[in-house]
C-alpha cells in the first residue's frame, strides 16, 4: 500500500489498547505505537521536501534552457542588420469610398478553381495560374455540367483559345471530334495531333454514306443495335427531307420514307441513299395500310427533294458507299467542309449528313470522355434538324462523357436563329441555359450590354468586356468570374493560328517583330 496509507494505518494500530476510565480520563499509548507514529511523520516529511527538491530542479532545468536560447531584442537587431530605413518611411495617402475599400482589402481575388487538369494561363486579378478542366470540376461538384460556351469578336483570340483546349484535351489521354468546321481551320490541328481530316467537297475523292451503321456501342445487343440503326436512319432521311423542302413532312410522306429505307435495306447489306430515292419513285410493295400507288403519291415530294443529294449539287458526297472510315480511337477527327460553297442551307445539308454518320461514335458509353467542338455555330442553329440534334447532345452530355465546345462571334447570334418566340428561339436559348461555363472574350459596349442581361453578370463585369486585351476572355463557372489571359507556346501559336498569312507577310517583312509575338499571351 502507499506509504501515506501505511503511516495512518500504524498510527491506529497505536492506539489499539483502551482502558476504562472517568471523565477527562486520556488512556494511555504503547512505546511500540508511538515510535511507529513519529517514523511514519518523518516519512510524510521527507516525501514532501522530496517532490519540493524535484519541482525546484525541474524549473532551474527550464529557466537554463531559455537563457541559452537566442531571442530576437525586443528593439530589433542593431546597425544593417536592422533592416531598417535611415529616413522615415512616407506613404502617400490614399482616398477611397467604403464601398471600394471593403473589396479591395484583403480579398482583392479568389484562389481560382484548382491545379487540377489543364493549364489556360493566368488569372488577371490574382497573378496566379487559372486551370480548367470541366470533366475534373464537375467530378468535383464546382461544375452542373461540362458543356461550355465561347464568344467574341473576330480577331481577340477566342479561336486560339478553343484549339488550345481542344489540344490539351488530347493530352489528357481524351478524343475530340469536331463536326463540321466550315472554314477549314481545325484541319492543321488534327493533323498535328495525329488525328484524322476528312475533306468532303465536290471533286474530293472523300464520300460518306450518311446510313452507315457506325462503331457499335459496347453495350449494345443484336437487337437493340439494330433498332438504333434503324431509328439514327429515319431520323435522318426526315432531317434531309424536310431541310430541301423548307417544311414539316406529314404522315403519309413519313410512311412513304419507312418503306423506301426498308425496300432498300432489303437490297443489300447497307443501303445507299440512290436506292432510297429509287424506292420512294417506285415502291417495290405495300407497307403499313398504303399501296404501291398511295406510297408513290405520298412520297413523290421527298424524293425529289432527297434527289438533291444523288443527282444534284451535292451528287459524289452522299451518293454511294463510305470511301472513308470513322475510326473512333484516333486522338482528333475533324470534317472539312471549306470546299463546300453555296448558301447555309447546302451546308447545314451536309453537316446533317456528317454528323448522323459521326454520332454513332459518340454514343457509345464506352468511348470515354470526348470533346465535341461546334465552331462557326450560328450556321449549324440555323438549321431545325442540327439545332434539335446539338440539343440532344447537350442534354445527354454527361451520360455520354461529352463536353460541347460552342463557338460564337457574339451572344446576339442566338437572337438571329428563328423568330421571337418560335420552338427554335427557345432550343438555342436552352443550350445557353444547359452551358456551365461561359466564357467571352472582348465585345463592344452594345454587345456587352446584352450579355450582361442574358447571362446575368454584375456590373463590374460587364464593364470589364469593353476593355479586354487579344487574348483575355472573361470566365464565369457557375456563378464564379474571372479574367483569363490565355497562355500558349510557340508551337502552339504556329499550329493554331488563323493568321497564318499575315504572319508569314509580317516575317518577310520585320522578322524580329514576328518572332517577338510567337509565344506568350494570345
Amino acid at each position: 500500500m502507499p506509504p501515506e496509507t501505511a503511516d495512518r494505518q500504524a498510527l491506529a494500530d497505536a492506539g489499539d489498547a483502551r482502558v476504562l476510565g472517568a471523565a477527562g480520563y486520556v488512556p494511555g499509548t504503547r512505546r511500540a505505537g508511538m515510535k511507529a507514529a513519529r517514523r511514519a511523520a518523518a516519512g510524510i516529511a521527507t516525501e514532501h521536501r522530496r517532490r519540493g527538491l524535484a519541482r525546484q530542479a525541474q524549473a532551474n532545468a527550464e529557466q537554463q534552457r531559455r537563457r541559452e536560447v537566442a531571442y530576437l531584442p525586443a528593439m530589433g537587431e542593431a546597425g544593417p542588420e536592422s533592416l531598417r530605413s535611415w529616413r522615415r518611411l512616407r506613404i502617400a495617402p490614399h482616398r477611397a469610398t467604403s464601398e471600394v475599400l471593403a473589396v479591395a482589402y484583403p480579398f482583392l481575388a479568389e484562389e481560382g478553381l484548382g491545379s487540377a487538369g489543364m493549364l489556360i494561363g493566368q488569372d488577371a486579378w490574382s497573378g496566379g495560374a487559372f486551370c480548367f478542366d470541366p470533366w475534373v470540376l464537375y467530378e468535383a461538384g464546382v461544375l452542373t455540367n461540362p458543356n461550355v460556351f465561347l464568344a467574341g469578336q473576330i480577331g481577340r483570340g477566342k479561336s486560339m483559345l478553343g484549339k488550345s483546349i481542344a489540344a490539351r484535351c488530347v493530352a489528357f489521354g481524351r478524343r475530340v471530334y469536331v463536326p463540321g468546321d466550315p472554314k477549314g481551320e481545325w484541319s492543321a490541328v488534327a493533323r498535328g495531333l495525329g488525328g484524322q481530316v476528312i475533306e468532303l467537297g465536290v471533286g474530293r475523292p472523300a464520300r460518306l454514306n450518311p446510313l452507315d451503321e457506325g462503331p457499335r456501342p459496347t453495350d449494345a445487343d443484336e437487337a437493340s443495335w439494330r433498332a438504333q440503326v434503324t431509328q439514327r436512319r429515319q431520323a435522318l432521311l426526315a432531317a434531309l427531307a424536310e431541310a430541301t423542302l423548307e417544311r414539316t413532312l406529314v404522315a403519309v410522306e413519313r410512311t412513304a420514307l419507312d418503306a423506301a429505307l426498308a425496300d432498300a435495306a432489303g437490297r443489300g447489306p447497307v443501303p445507299v441513299l440512290p436506292a432510297v430515292v429509287d424506292a420512294l419513285f417506285e415502291p417495290g410493295s405495300a407497307w403499313r395500310g398504303s399501296s404501291l400507288g398511295q406510297l408513290r403519291h405520298d412520297g413523290r415530294e421527298v424524293a425529289h427533294a432527297l434527289s438533291r443529294l444523288v443527282y444534284g449539287d451535292l451528287a459524289g458526297l452522299f451518293d454511294g458507299p463510305s470511301t472513308v472510315r470513322f475510326d473512333a480511337g484516333l486522338p482528333m477527327v475533324s470534317l472539312d467542309l471549306s470546299h463546300i460553297g453555296g448558301s447555309d442551307t447546302l451546308l447545314g445539308l451536309v453537316m446533317t449528313c456528317a454528323g448522323t454518320w459521326m454520332e454513332a461514335a459518340l454514343r457509345d458509353p464506352g468511348g470515354g470522355q470526348r470533346l465535341v467542338v461546334y465552331d462557326e455555330a450560328w450556321r449549324l442553329m440555323a438549321q431545325p434538324s442540327l439545332l434539335a440534334r446539338m440539343q440532344a447532345h447537350w442534354k445527354l452530355s454527361r451520360a455520354w462523357g461529352l463536353a460541347n465546345l460552342m463557338v460564337l462571334h457574339r451572344l446576339s447570334d442566338l437572337d438571329a436563329v428563328g423568330d421571337a418566340g418560335s420552338e427554335a428561339r427557345g432550343l438555342a436559348q436552352g443550350l445557353l441555359g444547359d452551358t456551365a461555363t461561359r466564357i467571352l472574350y472582348n465585345e463592344p459596349f452594345e454587345e456587352a450590354q446584352a450579355a450582361g442581361r442574358v447571362l446575368g453578370l454584375s456590373s463590374v463585369e460587364v464593364s470589364q468586356l469593353p476593355d479586354l486585351g487579344r487574348g483575355e476572355g472573361l470566365w464565369r463557372v457557375n456563378e464564379r468570374a474571372f479574367v483569363v489571359r490565355h497562355v500558349v507556346t510557340p508551337g502552339e501559336l504556329e499550329l493554331f493560328s488563323t493568321d497564318a498569312r499575315m504572319l508569314r507577310n509580317l516575317r518577310e517583312l520585320a522578322p524580329d517583330d514576328a518572332r517577338s509575338r510567337t509565344a506568350g499571351i494570345y
